[in-house]
């Protein structure tokens, strides 16, 4: 199989053989032109951000650590000059553009990216159950899902997702917290930590063996064998990834804030930790749809876990797996560590992604310490793979040739380079302490 793959895809022996590698799209076209491919029209964007403006009373009665946002579910953005300047001395380069770092790490209740597309997929849920049984009105003050009644009605479904660790969190914590009996199938590669507080929020948790491909696949199937319980699908979502894109949306009105103009001559560079697909996915699709052609992003994986790069690059999405390429899948990058790439994702991204870049586990570690001793931010080691992105773009030849390719060089002294933290702030303090000491052989 590996033999068979590689001489019809050389390009991947590199990767094949766990080196770091930069997969540039070649494929990427002007947004216009791929948006009709994409089948995506943005009005579900829209809907999406109405239907949680809608929600926000009921977060903010459910969960009270939103009252100071108003139920309103949203991380800080924040430049990271003494961050920057530490990966220009460790890599010898010099960027003129600015270094931002979006803290979905920090996101309320659920601690990561997560939080926006799976509380978003429970609530549509929510909504659709109570609007079907004559429970809920299109005019009624949303806040009412947390009465009684309401609980003790959810609580005859079951909801139900497969995950390496953060999905869980994000829909265990929330179904439960709305009366949902909830199941979360949680690949090897869990951190403990993550499903103890799980069941410490009243989720059930079932553990396997295997990875997140074989967790999808058991709770798809126990979902299936239940009339009352529904399956979120992290490999093949709309919902979620709709619940993601809306992100885009907000970060447009952060940087508005911050007087951070993002045109033809000042354009975005965006760099998202990658795993199955769907939270890079859906915020690359909502940044493309405001920014079109000004933005440019790129997926970052483990060298142990490329499936998105492994996926786009043959053309062969979900129909491929690292395995296939004699690759392991095993990494100290707990939320990225998926096999197979998401099929729905993966063709989305086909005209609009930059590309794809790998890192090797020892740097997770070592970016992670640097944020802590230069800015006083702790996120978690699957997070830190964002920051691989900048570090490339500026060093690499591929990075320099994407730069050529676009006709960005002179535009670069204007650029904005955002790292997205996918999560971090849940994880506990003596987990943070190990992380921080931990340090990986090359």
């Amino acid at each position: 199989m590996k033999e068979e793959i590689l001489s019809k895809y050389p390009n991947l022996k590199k990767v094949s053989e766990l080196k770091e590698a930069f997969w540039l799209n070649p494929k990427i076209i002007p947004y216009e032109e791929a948006a009709p491919a994409i089948n995506l029209n943005t009005a579900a964007i829209d809907d999406a951000e109405k239907r949680l403006e809608k929600f926000a009373p009921l977060i903010e009665k459910v969960f009270p650590e939103t009252l100071p946002s108003h139920g309103i579910i949203e991380s800080p953005i924040k430049e990271i000059n003494k961050m920057k300047n530490k990966l220009q001395e460790l890599y010898d380069f010099n960027s003129s553009g600015r270094l931002l770092l979006k803290m979905d790490s920090h996101l309320a209740i659920a601690g990561s990216v997560k939080a926006r597309g799976g509380i978003y997929e429970v609530l549509k849920y929510a909504e659709t159950l109570a609007r079907e049984k004559g429970l809920l009105k299109e005019d009624d003050d949303y806040s009412i899902l947390a009465e009684q009644k309401y609980r003790d009605f959810f609580g005859k479904y079951k909801i139900q997702v497969g995950s390496t660790g953060n999905l869980g969190l994000s829909i265990g914590i929330t179904s439960a917290a709305l009366g949902f009996n909830v199941i979360v199938h949680m690949s090897a590669d869990a951190k403990q930590w993550k499903k103890d507080l799980l069941r410490s929020k009243g989720a059930n948790v079932v553990e396997y063996d295997s990875d997140f491909s074989k967790a999808v696949e058991e709770g798809r199937k126990a979902s299936d064998q239940d009339p009352m319980s529904y399956f979120v699908d992290d490999e093949n979502s709309m919902n979620l990834f709709l619940g993601y894109s809306v992100a885009a949306r907000r970060l447009d009105k952060q940087l508005n804030k911050m007087n951070i103009i993002i045109d033809q001559d000042h354009p975005l560079f965006v760099y998202l930790p990658c795993g199955v697909g769907g939270a890079p996915g859906g915020i690359t699709y909502g940044l493309k749809s405001v920014y079109k052609d000004n933005v440019h992003c790129f997926f970052v994986e483990p060298t142990h876990a490329p499936s998105m790069l492994i996926g786009m690059a043959t053309g062969l999405h979900n129909d491929i797996s690292v395995q296939d390429l004699g690759i392991d899948g095993k990494t100290h990058a707990d939320g990225l560590a998926v096999g197979r790439p998401s099929k729905l994702v993966g063709k989305m991204m086909d005209y609009i992604l930059g590309g794809v870049i790998t890192l090797d586990d020892y740097k997770l570690y070592g970016y992670m310490r640097y944020l802590h001793e230069r800015e006083n931010i702790n996120i978690e080691p699957s997070a830190c793979a964002a920051f691989e992105g900048f570090v490339k773009l500026e060093t690499t030849e591929e990075g320099k040739g994407y730069i050529k390719e676009h006709k960005l060089k002179n535009k670069m002294n204007n650029a904005v380079h955002i790292v997205w933290a996918t999560g971090g702030s849940l994880v506990p303090e003596e987990i943070n302490k190990q992380f921080l000491t931990t340090r990986l052989r090359r």
